[in-house]
This record gives C-alpha cells, sequence and structure tokens, in this order.
C-alpha cells in the first residue's frame, strides 16, 4: 500500500514514516509539508493513501483534500490531526476526506484503521464520533430531497457516461487507463448505489435523470450502445 505522508510538522512526518517502514506492506512514497506540496506528489506518486494533516501553511487540509478528491478521486484521503473542533471535523467530511483521526492513537489502532479504509469503512476517532452523530441527530432528517445520482463518485459518473456511450468493460478501461477488473467493480457499485440489476437499467437511467448525456446516433451505430449481450450484468 503506497503512502503520502502530509505535515508541517518534520519530526512528527518522520516518526509517522518510521512505523510505517516497519510493516513491509505499507510504503511510504513522499512526504509534503502544505497542501499544495501534498497535491503535486498526490498526481506524481499515485498514492493508494494520504495521511493528511489540518493545521497547514499556504493550503490546509481541508482545501488540500478538496482538490485532491477532486483531481484524483480514487486516491483515499485520511485526515489525521490533533484538532477535535466541529469546524475541522464537518469541513474535512465535506470535502470529501475518508476518514478522520487524532494523532493519539496507538500505532496498530492507526494500522487498523487504515486497513478498514479499504474494506470500505470510514474510520473516524472515538473522541470526534460522537460529534457527527450529534450533528446528524440535530439536523431535519430530509430539508430537501437528494438529487437522482448525489451518492456516485466523479469516477462512477465517468464510467456511466461511457456506458451510456455503448463501451464495453474492456473499452471503458482502456479509455481511463485502468484494468478491466477495476471496471467492474466501479459498475458494481453504481448498481448498488442506483438499485439497478444491469447495465442497461444504468444507462437509461442516468440518461433520463440528466446524470450523463445522451449516446449519438454514430456512438450507438459504432457500439451498440447499451446491449444486453455479454456484459448485461456489469
Amino acid at each position: 500500500m503506497k503512502i503520502l505522508l502530509v505535515d508541517d510538522q518534520v519530526l512528527f512526518r518522520k516518526g509517522i514514516r518510521a512505523l510505517l517502514d516497519e510493516e513491509d506492506e505499507f510504503e511510504v512514497v513522499g512526504e509534503a509539508g502544505d497542501g499544495l506540496q501534498a497535491l503535486e506528489l498526490a498526481r506524481a506518486a499515485r498514492p493508494d493513501l494520504v495521511l493528511m494533516d489540518i493545521e497547514m501553511p499556504i493550503c490546509n487540509g481541508v482545501e488540500a483534500t478538496r482538490k485532491i478528491k477532486a483531481a484524483l478521486p480514487d486516491i483515499k484521503v485520511v485526515v489525521l490531526t490533533v484538532s477535535d473542533e466541529d469546524e475541522d471535523l464537518f469541513e474535512a467530511i465535506k470535502s470529501g476526506a475518508d476518514g478522520y483521526l487524532l494523532k493519539n492513537l496507538r500505532p496498530d489502532e492507526l494500522f487498523d484503521l487504515v486497513h478498514g479504509v479499504f474494506r470500505g469503512e470510514t474510520p473516524v476517532s472515538p473522541a470526534v464520533a460522537s460529534k457527527l452523530v450529534r450533528e446528524f441527530r440535530r439536523k431535519p432528517a430530509r430539508e430537501a430531497p437528494l438529487p437522482p445520482g448525489w451518492e456516485l463518485t466523479a469516477r462512477e459518473l465517468e464510467i456511466l457516461q461511457l456506458v451510456a456511450d455503448g463501451l464495453s468493460n474492456a473499452q471503458i478501461g482502456a479509455r481511463l487507463c485502468i484494468v478491466e477488473g477495476t471496471v467492474k467493480n466501479h459498475l458494481h457499485n453504481i448498481l448498488e448505489k442506483l438499485h439497478l440489476q444491469n447495465r442497461v437499467q444504468a444507462a437509461s437511467y442516468a440518461v433520463r435523470e440528466g446524470l450523463v448525456a445522451p449516446p449519438s446516433a454514430k456512438g450507438r451505430r459504432l457500439h451498440g450502445a447499451w446491449s444486453e449481450g455479454g456484459e448485461d450484468a456489469q
């Protein structure tokens, strides 16, 4: 697992790196002291995970998280900070952070929580978890209906557009420079989130709800758009 460390405190970065280097499964691919440097290194090194501090010069962790998730949505970003302030917590989550941890964790706790991110979990330190629960309880159950497809990520919408254009999984993988298995995983997640059964339904729903552009007539002739043959489920 490739990890990028982002913290303006050099001693803390070196300490975390020393801990991670003791584990064969972790590889630290870079260190950054501010958010802009973090974005540059993330683009260059393509880590699996960014451990992100909040308070940093030039560009803080919240803004850096927003920039990284916008440019590289497949990269996981977990905040690792001393701040348990409500504003930092909520802004980080809104910016796309995949977890929020405090620096008083034991090393074994940190390792377990990092692994959890790649199991689809959202690691949150107990000290701040109660804040999230209180915030959700405080808000009305539903202030306004959520728009169709709100739960889809930018990458999932991108893949959904290519499905609507009639591309096969292999063609989508080649277009996005990812393996076909990753495409299938994304499609599985799309179908789960939209509560649909196959790519035909997904493409039809996405076009009807305006999530993607309709395929052109030329695209349908070239690719056989939305064909149920061969890749009906995913």
